[in-house]
């Protein structure tokens, strides 16, 4: 009989009840050290007090009216991002996958309104992911993401992450946009050069074409600046952000410059629950950290000293650690046995990883992660290679 909750997770035996800063209580009372942060979404760790707080001074005055009228967080984290970034304007979202979903509807709106209703096609990269809703899928492409759920939406092409020449042989004045991810996260942790990006915006300045960045993992400091696009030092058209910038709580955005979203005009796009009071009010309290040079500078450190203890684990552990790879506190192990096998000895060393694609295990820890946390992770992640290490040997 199918359970009351629909089967389409592979859930670990672990039932979390409390958090606090990168320490999850399990129902057993065992203590865990996240390495994963929700998947990259609890930038601030479990139970900041300062989200706390956010959160219950806006449940205690009023928790949603809809987009039927102003909403003055909404209003206020609105004028943050576009202050902070290239945008524009901001749409809110719940998540990351219905940024892609406007995302998409955005670049094809700018060229119907422009009198090439047929520029429609959107340049996708294989390994990304963008969510998992109709649109995001056939941005994807994967067989894994998409097969049972045809026909897919058309328009998508797919080419070899970070082959410049290809996406050059493939543009032309049937493509709206070019849309990738600087990072990949689900893809394996797979950090697109600077000069590709730089070139990936040089080729739409020439071509017409809207570039899309998907910053939904990478983005919200988790490199070390408060979008990843900005170690290239270019722009982009349009940019996809979700899962950090609600700090655990439901919350997306797609941030446009004007060109791109001058088409969408009132009832063109919409959502409940987008921007809802109580999800700005958690935004802006994660906006006042998290963008403020300072807190991104602790990141750049933070990142440098737990990527040379990963080092050091992956020399220490040659038969199970093939490299270190990423950028920030968004960090990757090339696992050279099943990644699988080194997540679930984690769970008995009670450390929390994330796996990817490429056979690589994810390490996304709050951005404010101390420094002995990162040296106790790395500590249990060296005992879980041990185990896996021992159990082969066995």
């Amino acid at each position: 009989m199918i359970p009351s909750v629909l089967p389409t997770y592979r859930r670990a035996p672990l039932t979390f009840i409390s958090g606090e800063g990168s320490w999850l209580t399990e129902a057993d009372g065992r203590r865990f050290l996240d390495f994963g942060a929700g998947i990259a979404v609890n930038c601030l760790g479990h139970a900041h007090p300062a989200l706390v707080r956010a959160l219950s001074d806006q449940a205690g005055t009023l928790w949603h009216t809809s987009n039927l009228y102003h909403i003055p967080a909404q209003q206020a984290l609105a004028d943050r991002l576009v202050a902070a970034t290239f945008a524009d304007t901001v749409f809110f979202t719940n998540s990351g996958t219905e940024a892609c979903e406007l995302a998409v509807k955005m670049a094809r709106k700018h060229w119907h309104d422009r009198g090439h209703p047929d520029r429609i096609k959107i340049i996708a990269y294989e390994g990304s992911f963008h969510g998992r809703s109709m649109a995001a899928i056939s941005a994807a492409g994967a067989d894994g993401k998409t097969h049972g759920f045809g026909p897919l939406l058309p328009g998508f092409v797919h080419l070899p992450f970070g082959d410049t020449e290809a996406t050059d042989a493939a543009i032309d004045e049937t493509v709206a946009a070019v849309l990738v991810e600087p990072v990949q996260g689900e893809g394996g942790i797979r950090a697109l050069p600077d000069a590709a990006l730089r070139h990936l915006r040089d080729l739409c300045d020439r071509t017409g074409a809207l570039l899309i960045l998907d910053e939904v993992q990478c983005g919200m400091g988790r490199t070390g600046r408060l979008f990843a696009h900005e170690w290239a030092g270019i722009v982009p058209d349009m940019m996809m952000v979700a899962k950090g910038i609600g700090g655990g709580f439901p919350l997306g955005a797609v941030l446009a410059r004007e060109a791109a979203a001058s088409g969408m005009g009132a009832g063109t796009h919409g959502s409940t629950y987008g921007g809802n009071p109580l999800a700005s009010a958690v935004g802006c309290a994660v906006m006042e950290r998290v963008a403020e040079e300072p807190f991104l500078a602790e990141v750049r450190r933070k990142a440098g000293l737990l990527r040379q203890k990963l080092e050091g684990l992956v020399a220490a552990h040659p038969d199970i650690f093939a490299e270190t790879r990423g950028a920030g506190l968004m960090l990757g192990l090339k696992c050279r046995v099943p990644n699988a096998e080194v997540i679930r000895a984690g769970y008995e060393a009670q450390v929390l990883t994330v796996p990817a694609a490429d056979n690589v295990i994810r390490l996304l820890p709050a951005l404010n992660i101390p420094d002995e946390d990162i040296a106790e992770g790395v500590a249990r992640l060296d005992a879980a290679a041990a185990a896996v290490s021992g159990a082969r040997a066995a």
